[in-house]
């Protein structure tokens, strides 16, 4: 509970004494029973990537949220598309996105997405000018409550776009239209709505009902 960031297993052992540290073992069977402790409650023990935290359930996150009054971070279609084909192609050059896009992805776009450090350079394809190819890193699992990358879920069935928007909340509530601010790459035809991100089922949706034909394609021929 007091720590920022996620426990693993390494970290928790540590917090102990050198002459009274247990075994990993005996740290698992804690964690399973901190975990089923939790199942009646309003918060629960998560394992993501990173490790163990306590968070609180999504059922809740709607009231939760009103304690902070800073607005979620919203994000371009044009984003959101140039995420979902790191997250399901990985690893991919820039130049790969664009090729499937079919558009070109923005300094700002990729600029966003290194920040949040959602997305990382892992090595640079031996081409001529060596451009640098991007894969998803372990600040994104955690950030959708996952522990690997085959637990981002497989991509959701073709839907209509505007019920993916409501079901989205593309939005804030009780927020006029008028008010939905276009970020810097709004410019771009592809990026007509802006969304916020709270689980990898979003990431998913968002690929297979808000991406174009043929990044659709390109991520279904993956999965």
């Amino acid at each position: 509970m007091a720590s920022s960031t996620p426990m693993d297993i390494d970290k928790l052992i540590v917090v102990f004494p050198e002459h009274a540290q247990p075994e990993r073992d005996e740290i698992r069977n804690a964690l399973q029973l901190i975990e089923e402790d939790c199942k009646d409650r309003s918060f629960e023990l998560k394992q993501v990537s990173s490790g163990y935290r306590f968070q609180v359930r999504k059922e809740y996150s709607d009231y939760v949220s009103r304690l902070w009054e800073e607005r979620p971070a919203r994000y371009s279609r044009a984003l959101l598309e140039t995420l979902a084909l790191i997250a399901y192609r990985q690893p991919i050059t820039r130049a790969e996105i664009e090729g499937v896009r079919g558009v070109s992805v923005s300094s700002t776009i990729m600029k966003t997405l290194l920040e949040r450090e959602w997305v990382k350079v892992v090595g640079h394809r031996d081409v001529p000018g060596k451009p640098a190819i991007y894969a998803t890193s372990k600040t994104f699992l955690d950030y959708f409550n996952l522990k690997s990358l085959e637990d981002l879920p497989p991509l959701a069935e073709l839907r209509d776009l505007d019920k993916i928007n409501e079901e989205l909340e593309l939005r804030y509530p009780d927020m006029p239209k008028a008010e939905v601010a276009e970020d810097a790459d709004s410019a771009d035809e592809n990026s007509v709505a802006v969304v916020t991100l709270e689980s990898a089922d979003e990431i998913s949706e968002v690929a297979a009902g808000e991406v174009g034909t043929e990044t659709q394609e390109a991520l279904s021929a993956e999965n």
